[in-house]
C-alpha cells in the first residue's frame, strides 16, 4: 500500500510468540506490521483499543505491541504519547513509517450520492476533512474505533447509505467496494508506527533514536532553554519536541518529551541523560531503537569519538593529581 520506510536493521527479540496490535483485521496498524518479517511470522493478536494492546504487553498476554504514534497531517497520537508517559513502564523497540492512503468503501451498489453516513476513527475523518466538506458536506460523520472497524460495521450494517474511510484492502476482507481513492486532504500522508515491549533496549545500529520524558524540578524562565542546551551542546539533533500536561497538577503543569537521533549507547547521549537526570526533577525512559529513514551514523559517531578524545585528555590531567 505505497511506499516504506522502516528501520535498517530488524531487531531480534528474546523468544517472542505473539504480538498485539490495534485492530481489527485490515487495520493501515496491521499492514505496518506485516511489512516487518519477524513480526509478521508471529502470532498476530488484534485488540480493540491501543490502550488494550499495551496494557496486554504489560500484563504478559503478548509479547510485543505496535501501536500508531504520530501522523504526519494531524500530528502526534496523544492517546498513545500519554498512555506510554504516564501509564506504562514499557519500552519502545523500533520504529515504522507507513505510507496512508485513506479511501472511500460502502457495500456493493452504493453510490456517492446515496451516501447519508461515514463511519471512520476521528484521526482518519480529519485527515479527510476537505474531502468530506466539497464531496459528502451533509452526511453524518459516525466514529469507530479504527479505520477497519469502520469498514466492518459498514459491512455488517443493513441500512443503504453508510460508508467508510478505510484502507483499500479493507474492502476485499470486508466485502465492499471502493468508491474512491486517496481521499486525504494532503499528498504525503505517513504514519508513525512504534513496536512496543519490557525491559530490553535493542542493541545500537548507528540510525536510532532515543526518547524521553523530563519532568521539571521548577517551572521558572528559562526552563526549557536548559532542556535543550544538554542536547545542543553536544550537537544531538531533536527530532521532536512536545510539551503535555503531567496530569499531576494545575494548569501549565507540563512536561517535554523529546524525541532525538541517537541511542543511549552512545556515549554523548548518555551524558546529555546523565545531566539531564541530574539537573531536573525527574526523566521517563522511553526507548533507544533503531530509527526509520536515513542514516545519520557518521556525524554521531565522528562527535562520539571527540568526547571520547576529551575524556581521555581530561583522565589524563586528573591522574597526575597528589595524593
Amino acid at each position: 500500500m505505497g511506499r516504506l520506510t522502516a528501520a535498517r536493521s530488524l531487531v531480534s527479540v528474546p523468544t517472542p510468540r505473539r504480538v498485539g496490535f490495534f485492530g481489527p483485521a485490515g487495520t493501515f496498524t496491521e499492514q505496518a506490521l506485516l511489512t516487518q518479517p519477524d513480526l509478521s511470522s508471529l502470532q498476530r493478536v488484534a485488540l480493540r483499543t491501543v490502550p488494550d494492546v499495551l496494557d496486554a504487553v504489560d500484563s504478559g498476554d503478548v509479547d510485543l505491541g505496535f501501536v500508531p504514534i504520530e501522523n504526519s497531517i494531524e500530528g502526534t497520537v496523544n492517546f498513545t504519547q500519554d498512555a506510554l508517559v504516564f501509564d506504562h513502564e514499557l519500552l519502545i523497540q523500533r520504529e515504522v513509517v507507513l505510507d496512508i492512503e485513506h479511501c472511500l468503501l460502502a457495500r456493493p451498489g452504493t453510490a456517492i450520492a446515496d451516501i447519508t453516513s461515514v463511519f471512520s476513527i476521528p484521526v482518519a475523518t480529519a485527515q479527510c476533512h476537505a474531502f468530506l466538506r466539497r464531496v459528502l458536506p451533509d452526511v453524518e460523520i459516525q466514529a469507530a474505533n479504527s479505520t477497519a472497524e469502520a469498514a466492518r460495521l459498514v459491512a455488517g450494517d443493513d441500512a443503504s447509505g453508510v460508508a467508510a474511510i478505510a484502507p483499500a484492502n479493507a474492502a476485499s476482507l470486508y466485502g465492499l467496494e471502493v468508491l474512491q481513492r486517496n481521499i486525504a486532504d494532503h499528498e504525503g500522508n505517513q504514519t508513525r508506527f512504534i513496536l512496543v515491549g519490557k525491559d530490553r533496549v535493542p542493541a545500537r545500529t548507528g540510525n536510532d533514536k532515543t526518547g524521553v520524558v523530563v519532568f521539571q524540578r521548577a517551572d521558572e524562565p528559562g526552563s526549557l532553554i536548559g532542556i535543550l542546551q544538554e542536547f545542543a551542546a553536544r550537537r544531538i539533533n531533536i527530532t521532536q519536541l512536545l510539551s503535555r500536561p503531567t496530569k499531576r497538577g494545575g494548569l501549565g503543569d507540563y512536561c517535554f518529551i523529546i524525541y532525538a537521533d541517537g541511542h543511549v549507547a552512545d556515549e554523548l547521549m548518555a551524558d546529555a541523560l546523565r545531566d539531564l537526570r541530574t539537573k531536573q526533577g525527574d526523566v521517563k525512559f522511553l526507548g533507544s531503537y533503531p530509527a526509520a529513514g536515513k542514516h545519520t551514523q557518521s556525524a554521531r559517531e565522528h562527535a562520539d569519538q571527540r568526547w571520547r578524545d576529551a575524556d581521555d585528555w581530561l583522565g589524563a590531567i586528573r591522574a597526575r593529581i597528589d595524593g
